[in-house]
């Protein structure tokens, strides 16, 4: 899974999703994040279909829907997403939100049940605290690859990452709003840290990110945005730097709804 990827939540208009994605493509990103959600599957696999990039190069990922995560649903579902993407494999497969029909035994054996056959490459979920991880990884029959969480240095996510590097875990990190939306540019310390190495704070809080072993999938559109969140792995921070960002004391959840997990 590459360690920078291509956001396209709220990229519901299809000529905008395909041309970001394609942009996206042509400056070298290999790993897309969508989800059925997001009405845009469509957009995406045929920015991919009409790529001069092999399919087997990239690193697709794509979501279930809350309302579909009962055992059938998720199979049939799960179908229909690949038939909008034009794919009959995605690497990796989400839980979008523990909430809704989402039941852990019921769907995740129709998660397990997706990857025995060879439809995904991995299993993931998203939003999932720390409780909702261990009993996710105690059901499944198939291992968890990765948990989608917002993360970003005003959002550090501490005690999720500690647990998620344990060895019986070894679940990977990606982060959404890695930038919390641009408001990571509002902030002293990180402003600090772009300056003695003449990038932006955006950048910082993506090499931060990278430091952290977590992937992350800023969303962008224009072909500076997109150039910049990709110049971002030229960013190398050193201990220094990574302690200074460690310190921010200001803390900020920009995707917080009543039904999240952490809410009840």
């Amino acid at each position: 899974m590459p360690m920078l990827g291509l956001g396209t939540y709220q990229m519901d208009e299809y000529d905008e999703c395909f041309e970001s994605v394609q942009r996206a493509i042509r400056m070298g990103y290999r790993h897309l994040d969508t989800a059925e959600g997001y009405d845009n599957e469509d957009a995406v696999g045929d920015a991919i279909a009409e790529s001069e990039v092999d399919r087997d190069d990239f690193f697709v990922a794509t979501k279930i829907s809350p309302q579909n995560l009962d055992y059938d649903h998720v199979l049939t579902n799960a179908a229909e997403s690949f038939d909008r993407l034009g794919v009959d494999f995605v690497d990796l497969l989400y839980v979008h939100w523990p909430t809704g029909e989402y039941e852990a035994n019921d769907t995740l054996e129709a998660f397990a049940e997706l990857r025995e056959e060879d439809l995904i490459g991995e299993i993931g979920v998203s939003n999932f605290t720390v409780e909702l991880l261990e009993e996710a990884i105690e059901v499944a029959d198939e291992p968890i690859f990765a948990n989608q969480v917002e993360m970003h240095p005003l959002l550090p996510q501490t005690e999720l990452r500690q647990f998620c590097a344990q060895d019986d875990v070894d679940v990977e990190l990606v982060a959404y709003s890695p930038i919390a939306r641009g408001d990571v540019s509002d902030v002293e310390e990180l402003q600090e840290v772009a300056d003695k190495h003449d990038a932006t704070p955006q950048q910082v809080s993506l090499a931060w990110l990278r430091e952290k072993e977590v992937t992350a999938i800023p969303k962008a559109t224009s072909e500076d945005h997109l150039r910049e969140n990709w110049l971002s792995l030229d960013v190398e921070l050193d201990d220094e730097d990574v302690e200074k960002i460690d310190s921010i004391e200001e803390r900020e959840r920009i995707v917080d709804p009543d039904e999240a997990p952490w809410n009840q």
